[in-house]
Parts: structure tokens; sequence; C-alpha cells
């Protein structure tokens, strides 16, 4: 049966870092498991999902998205499970300051799925 729901998006430029878009300087990011620590920071204005409900979900887990030497701010976050014969993405997004063309701002929701890929 064909799902009723369709992803589309279009992938410009697969890199290992995030880049502003505005100076086109680039900065080298890892993908690291979100701490209880980090999940208590984590601000409601800043996500449209409600991570703190995603992580008492036992079975996913979540990852954020930093730039090295900088792992305090999240630039983005991907819940994930692994199924067995594959990974299954829950939610991913980027950091509130990370939306929008307008801004010239950073890849880090396409960075973080193009890692986990």
């Amino acid at each position: 049966m064909a799902s009723k729901y369709q992803v589309d998006i279009e992938i410009d430029k697969l890199t290992r870092s995030i880049e502003n878009l505005i100076t086109g300087d680039s900065f080298k990011t890892e993908i690291l498991l979100l701490s209880g620590n980090d999940l208590k920071q984590l601000k409601k204005t800043d996500w449209l999902f409600d991570w703190k409900s995603e992580a008492r979900n036992k079975d996913k887990l979540i990852y954020k998205l930093v730039i090295v030497y900088n792992s305090q701010v999240i630039q983005g976050l991907i819940s994930m499970q692994d199924k067995g014969d594959h990974i299954f993405m829950h939610l991913i997004e980027s950091n509130k300051f990370n939306r929008g063309f307008q801004k010239g701002v950073f890849r880090s929701a396409r960075q973080s799925c193009s890692i986990c890929l």
C-alpha cells in the first residue's frame, strides 16, 4: 500500500560542515548523543517539536548536531530508532536560529540528515 505522505526536499550540497550562507564560512560539525543536561537546557521557544516528550521514549535515541569545539550550542536535533533491518528517523529539526533562507543561515537539518545517511 502506498503511503499518503510524501517528502519533497532538495539536497543542494553535501558537506561535512555547517556553512554560513552569507559569508560562506564553513564550520566542522559532529553528531553527539543528546545528554540529560542538554535536554534540560532546551527551550521550548527554540524548537517546534517537543523534544522532552520524544526523549521519554526509550526506544529512540536523540542526537545533536554541534560545531566542533562548541558542543553547548545545539544547531539541530534528530530522533532515530534502530528497527533491526533499518534505521527510522522520527524527527529532525534545526534550531530556531537556523531556520529561514532569507536570513542566510546555516545548513543544519540537511547536514544532520546527510550525516545519518
